[in-house]
């Protein structure tokens, strides 16, 4: 597994050059954009270069968070993911071209993130359980250095923002036949950047296969907790 994981680093050295050709990163955007029905929960409007974001067990989430800021050329790196489905990502915008996957770093996931936060400047990545807050503040140091933004998937201690996902509700089944077509849900985000709880309710999925807003969705809140729901 070892063996894996620094030819998997290898790989990464490798597409450095050209992705450098490809997307010049030499002034960094104030952020990069999301889907419009998840701006309110960002207090920039987008993910901050150089920021961490802890997510729940969610890919509807992490890919709806990607999906505008692939669109618009940015690289995105799935560290730790080995289930990742491209046709779902694909499905929330995310562009498959323009994407690297690095399902199994095993014991060099610290050193992984490291890596790609050199390249890509969207990084997704599965952290252990065991993570200890020593080794996420030195990645964290490394994510504000190269300007790379991270979703977390589990601990993250000190994360700029922490979503939650709670309150599902499917929709599409009338009189007790039809087929699902979407599903409601409340997205919650709070943390060291907005101490006071933002909320969206919108359709995750939605009938188009995407994020998509629910009227009046934004319903910012000092209280109440979500408990996290998968998909």
């Amino acid at each position: 597994m070892a063996m894996a994981a620094y030819e998997q680093l290898s790989d990464i050295t490798r597409l450095r050059a050209e992705i450098s050709r490809m997307q010049r990163r030499t002034a960094e955007p104030d952020a990069l954009p999301v889907d419009d029905a998840l701006a309110p929960l960002l207090p920039s409007g987008g993910l901050r270069p150089g920021a961490a974001y802890a997510l729940p067990d969610s890919p509807a989430l992490l890919f709806a968070l990607l999906g505008s800021a692939s669109r618009d050329g940015a690289w995105c790196a799935f560290i730790g993911l080995p289930d990742l489905s491209f046709e779902a990502a694909e499905g929330y915008g995310v562009a498959p071209n323009r994407l690297a996957h690095i399902p199994r770093p095993g014991d060099r996931w610290r050193q992984t993130i490291s890596a790609a936060a050199d390249v890509f400047p969207l990084v997704a990545a599965r952290i252990p359980r065991t993570a200890a807050p020593a080794e996420t503040a030195r990645l964290s140091a490394r994510l504000r250095e190269r300007g790379s933004a991270l979703l977390a998937i589990g601990p993250w201690p000190g994360a700029d923002l922490s979503f939650t996902m709670g309150e599902p509700e499917w929709r599409g089944i009338g009189s007790g036949h039809g087929a699902l077509s979407s599903r409601v849900v409340t997205v919650a985000a709070s943390g060291r950047i907005s101490p006071v709880a933002r909320r969206v309710r919108l359709l995750l999925p939605g009938p188009t296969g995407g994020v998509e807003s629910l009227p009046s969705a934004s319903i910012p809140t000092q209280r109440g907790h979500l408990t996290a729901v998968s998909a």
